[in-house]
């Protein structure tokens, strides 16, 4: 393989290897069929010389029947193999194509999280999407065309070469003077078609941005500005595309020239044979036919040249994607994931992100069965925790335990059958909203459905909906309502009935009245579970077991919610933030707590306490 691209023989080789030959006995019946209709062609010009010696010269009438039937058996032949080979070489290009599809999915899925915020949506969904399908559409021209036309290209050059051998040598004298042009032709081609797929995957992320971010540029008014930097990126993938299409078509172009120079000189030399009588007319027109259907067979390949550096190009990127490293990967030998409540541990823990360091030392303890809850300022390293317990991440030093076992040691499949996971985001497919919950799971009791419903108070608005849970709850849930959507995913968590509960600004986005609701929900999925809260909102977290105060990736302090307000320090100031009232924090659940010392001269924040008191309780 050269520096730049990968070699043509490499790329064959490697879709040989990984997909075709498993259609090897499919492939074989289809070559016979290609062999007859290409044989086909020759066989029609091979004809040429007894129909017009025999029956237009000679007039044999004798000879008519038979040569018009050869005729006929010629072309039925050739229209019953044309469809038997298409048909078969279809379906293995379908197949296939629907195999690399497969395979880049699966290769993707599990890349961690660090690999898809370098390769945007966009981009991937132009890999999986648009370059296979580049692919398939040159691949279902290759095989369907190139070993017809290769197998033609051979039977009629022997049938040119079987008339007069000197008439063919000087028909086909231009072919080494194109080896060079051609050549250069298709790497442009090929530079060009790499260009052009990288702009398609630009536009595939720009188009994604947008219509995923709607609702903020019609609120700013981008609009205009969305549409003119994709118009802006339209225009070079325009031009790149042009650019492919001109090298292809010059493939075929120095062809056509080269067939000029040899039928100029063919007439000038066999001409003069004709004339003086050592050739006959039939013979020229059998050659002329071979020569001339060879020519199209000819030109189909060169353009099949160029066509192969477009798929060339396509495949190299999609090559790229599965030859990409998977980082975080299951252990050989696996150990037993933990059994009941685990306690979670994170033990002198170090994580950089590139140059930042995200966490320094840090020691955390979840104890089993209790609620552990992460405060902090945005930046503290609390979703980076999330992360390493599920394992999206591997810390550079430290350990991670679940129940006194590195997180590490475990498959990544039964480490992450341990957690439920709420987060702010409540992601949720288009799909129904009994799909959204159950996600593929068949055995579930409508009574245990049910139970999760009420649970999580789905039951609530569920009546509201006109299919009830056969709604389509439309693109990430967008037909629900911000508080419905959070219940579904709790529902969603509480059916996975797992020991260890990670909730994750589950509340944030909520306004009061639905923050009650999914709040009742959270403290019925938490009950029994060992659970690790992130929140802004301390009004969620006051009767948390213990409260993990986290700075710059370290823990600074940690106790109840009492003892925090009591000690002052930075749980305090937050808190403060949240619910001044002039010397008295205000208790999001109506309970009074005098001023720690060491803040009463803190200037009262009347309008930031109105602010908060209407977020908080909707008043």
């Amino acid at each position: 393989m050269s520096k730049k691209h990968a070699s043509s023989a490499g790329l064959m080789s490697w879709i040989w290897r990984g997909y075709l030959r498993h259609h090897l006995g499919l492939l074989a019946i289809a070559v016979c069929f290609m062999l007859l209709e290409g044989s086909m062609v020759g066989a029609v010009s091979y004809m040429m010389q007894p129909m017009f010696d025999e029956i237009f010269v000679n007039g044999n009438s004798g000879a008519l029947g038979w040569v018009s039937f050869a005729f006929f058996i010629i072309f039925s032949v050739r229209g019953l193999a044309g469809v038997g080979q298409k048909v078969l070489l279809s379906r293995i290009s379908q197949e296939t194509a629907g195999h690399l599809r497969m395979d880049i999915l699966k290769r993707l899925v599990r890349q961690d999280p660090a690999f898809h915020q370098t390769h945007p949506p966009g981009f991937l969904i132009q890999r999986v999407q648009g370059d296979v399908a580049a692919v398939n559409q040159v691949w279902q021209v290759i095989i369907t065309g190139a070993g017809r036309d290769a197998v033609s290209l051979v039977v009629l050059l022997g049938v040119a070469v079987s008339v007069d051998w000197a008439w063919t040598a000087i028909m086909l004298m231009g072919l080494p003077i194109l080896a060079i042009p051609i050549t250069a032709a298709q790497k442009y081609v090929r530079k060009k078609a790499a260009s052009a797929r990288d702009l398609g995957a630009t536009l595939a992320t720009r188009l994604d941005e947008i219509f995923h971010g709607i609702v903020p540029v019609k609120l700013n008014n981008l609009e205009d500005y969305q549409t003119g930097r994709f118009g802006g990126h339209m225009k070079q993938f325009v031009r790149s595309e042009i650019r492919v299409s001109l090298g292809s078509a010059s493939l075929t172009g120095m062809i056509d020239i080269m067939a000029g120079l040899g039928f100029m000189g063919v007439l000038l030399y066999g001409g003069a044979e004709i004339i003086s009588g050592e050739k006959t007319v039939g013979q020229f027109m059998s050659f002329f036919t071979a020569i001339g259907l060879a020519f199209d067979p000819m030109r189909r390949l060169a353009s099949l040249s160029g066509t192969w550096q477009i798929a060339a190009a396509a495949l190299e990127r999609i090559k790229e994607l599965l030859d990409a490293p998977i980082l975080l990967t299951s252990p050989a030998n696996p150990v037993a994931a933990p059994q009941g409540q685990p306690e979670i541990k994170l033990l002198d823990v170090h994580l950089k992100y590139g140059d930042s360091e995200v966490l320094r030392g840090l020691n955390l303890t979840a104890e089993a069965g209790k609620t552990t809850a992460l405060v902090g300022a945005s930046g503290a390293g609390k979703s980076t925790v999330f992360n390493l317990l599920t394992r999206l991440v591997d810390p550079q030093t430290g350990r991670v335990q679940v129940g006194d076992i590195d997180v590490g040691a475990m498959d990544l499949a039964d480490l992450r059958n341990i957690y439920s996971v709420v987060t702010q985001e409540a992601l949720l497919f288009d799909e129904t909203l009994r799909e959204n919950i159950l996600l593929g799971r068949t055995d579930v009791s409508d009574e245990d459905l049910q139970k999760v419903l009420d649970a999580a108070h789905v039951s609530d608005f569920l009546p509201k909906l006109d299919n009830g849970l056969d709604t389509v709850v439309g693109p990430r849930g967008s037909a629900l309502s911000g508080g419905q959507r959070q219940r579904v995913v709790i529902a969603r968590a509480l059916l996975r009935d797992t020991p260890v509960l990670l909730l994750d600004e589950a509340t944030s986005a909520l306004d009061a009245q639905s923050e009650q609701v999914v709040q009742a929900a959270l403290d019925e999925l938490s009950g029994g579970r060992t659970t690790i809260v992130i929140a802004h909102r301390l009004s969620t977290i006051r009767n948390a077991d213990k409260i993990v105060v986290m700075e710059r990736g370290e823990v600074v302090d940690q106790g109840t919610h009492d003892e925090l307000l009591e000690r002052g320090g930075i749980y305090a100031d937050l808190y403060r933030l949240q619910f001044q009232d002039g010397k008295t924090l205000v208790d999001p659940v109506g309970v009074a707590a005098q001023v720690p010392a060491g803040i009463e001269g803190i200037e009262t924040r009347t309008s930031w306490f109105r602010r908060m008191t209407r977020r908080v309780f909707g008043v």
